[in-house]
């Protein structure tokens, strides 16, 4: 009998995990009848918040985003210059778009770990 094994990878939603069987083979993207799950994805997707891209400046890793208020790090909207965590987020936007994007504090400095355009 094959354990299957339910990995969420980061605190984003169970739409990115994948099942593992006991003996590793990866057996294709987690599925759950678990009513908490769908909280989990409803929380995960609370924690974004909308923005308009001003500039994004690839060389320096940083991005300006014109936000609404980020309620996982209780700050109200404003325009400001983000550090993003993984340089090829800057690749998916452009000046003018209208976003969905999670930040967080990491060591004091707040990091922009998520982007996705928005209509």
């Amino acid at each position: 009998m094959n354990t299957l094994i339910f990995v969420a990878v980061g605190s984003a939603s169970l739409a990115g995990s994948h099942a593992w069987a006991a003996d590793g083979d990866v057996v294709g993207p987690a599925r759950s009848s678990d009513p908490m799950a769908s909280v989990m994805v409803a929380q995960a997707d609370a924690s974004m918040a909308d923005g308009e891209v001003r500039k994004v400046d690839k060389e320096a890793k940083k991005i300006t985003l014109k936000h609404g208020e980020i309620k996982n790090l209780g700050m109200p909207g404003m325009t400001m210059v983000f550090q993003v965590k993984d340089p090829a987020l800057l690749d998916k936007v452009k000046s003018g778009d209208k976003v969905r994007f999670h930040a967080e504090n990491v060591n004091g400095a707040i990091v922009l770990t998520q982007i996705e355009t928005s209509k």
